[in-house]
């Protein structure tokens, strides 16, 4: 029996938070006979896009056996080295804040396959898989949360610091990344780069004050930057629809046009990010909301057990029936591209790689004493003169 076949009956089952769009893992069909060395056509389900003051993307989209099974790998990757995250923080090998995207891989991975390599990206605190996704990895991202020097910021930041040199950080202040992310976009087009900033934000940020501020200076200006709000239906403990008057997250910057996007199907967010940098970079239109419609598994943090707000039974719900890794894995097995022993291997893989990053994770040393002062300015700042530097700091740069 297909995939398909399988969860056909769950489907019918309406979730609560359905509104208007589409957001099943799986809806996409073939348009042409499925090929193994060149593209192909496929067709997004007919609601995967919601448009506010723009058209939305062509249904019809290409793809490839090839990015399938990198885009399914990765997902399994991210979703293991989240779940290898839990339970170290379950061994107190982690401690303090952490936020996991289990249930949300669609959204990371569809967002690195759509954007450009030297494109800006943005976040808050569920940030682990951008980190490795814009050139971090696995092994850098447990020895941070680890607090190791192996990690990304040499074990001094944790889960809320963690940067690369495209992806501009988790941040742990609500809603403080989409100003910063506005600011990024501004240098881009001040520099006369032909480049966009991706700013992300929860539906629990979408009511701070300043991301209307930054929405209104993005549009005053015509700057370059796609806010994405991952609605995953809940701001740590309270549901969208309890929190916020318009829960369409789309039409919330006003003259800005908006999208809303199925955040559940890898292809509809991939293609979903291709249409927002081409309106904001190549076609000069200047900032777009986009919305992708998720969901998160576990609670808002490892202190949140995620089930006192909500019931066992929806988490399950959308677990059997929306998952974005089985649909993908859905259209793999059904469209003919891969064996499900063939995609064994690398689930495998996956597992064997956050395995090792685990171990050497563990096996890494602390920060010393010295290093506290490290890392305050970049590495080669020619500013010699500059308030907080200490004349002793001087001679490294």
């Amino acid at each position: 029996m297909s995939f398909l076949a399988r969860i056909r009956v769950g489907r019918q089952v309406p979730l609560r938070f359905v509104r208007s769009i589409q957001i099943s893992a799986d809806t996409t069909k073939l348009q042409d006979e499925p090929h193994h060395t060149e593209p192909f056509t496929v067709k997004l389900h007919e609601h995967s896009f919601l448009g506010y003051k723009c058209e939305p993307p062509k249904l019809d989209v290409e793809v490839t056996k090839e990015e399938l099974l990198l885009m399914y790998g990765q997902m399994q990757t991210m979703r293991r080295m989240e779940m290898a995250a839990d339970a170290a923080y379950k061994a107190q090998l982690i401690h303090g804040f952490c936020h996991l995207s289990i249930g949300q891989e669609a959204v990371s991975v569809g967002l690195e396959h759509g954007a450009d390599a030297n494109d800006r990206i943005i976040s808050g605190y569920r940030c682990h898989p951008l980190v490795v996704l814009r050139g971090g990895t696995v092994a850098q991202v447990l020895g941070e949360l680890m607090g190791k020097r192996t990690g990304v910021s040499h074990g001094k930041g944790g889960s809320m610091h963690m940067f690369t040199d495209t992806f501009r950080g988790g941040h742990g202040i609500v809603g403080a990344q989409v100003p910063i992310g506005t600011g990024i976009a501004f240098a881009q087009k001040y520099m006369g780069e032909k480049q966009a900033t991706f700013a992300l934000y929860g539906d629990g940020a979408s009511n701070q004050g300043q991301v209307a501020e930054a929405f209104n200076m993005a549009k005053l200006w015509n700057l370059p930057v796609i806010f994405i709000c991952e609605n995953n239906q809940y701001g740590m403990g309270t549901s969208a629809e309890r929190s916020s008057a318009n829960t369409q997250f789309y039409t919330r910057g006003d003259t800005i046009p908006g999208l809303q996007v199925n955040g559940m199907d890898i292809l509809a967010t991939r293609e979903a990010t291709k249409f927002a940098r081409k309106w904001a970079v190549e076609d000069g239109n200047g900032p777009l909301v986009m919305e992708f419609v998720t969901y998160r598994y576990g609670g808002h943090s490892m202190s949140d057990p995620g089930t006192t707000y909500r019931t066992r039974e929806e988490i399950q719900r959308v677990r059997s029936t929306r998952d974005p890794i089985r649909g993908l894995q859905g259209y793999i097995e059904d469209w003919g591209l891969a064996t499900p022993q063939e995609l064994k291997l690398i689930d495998k893989e996956a597992k064997a790689t956050v395995d090792a990053a685990v171990e050497e994770a563990k096996a890494a040393p602390e920060p010393l004493a010295d290093d506290l002062f490290t890392g305050v300015y970049p590495v080669g700042d020619p500013t010699l003169t500059r308030r907080g530097r200490e004349r002793e700091e001087i001679h490294h740069y």
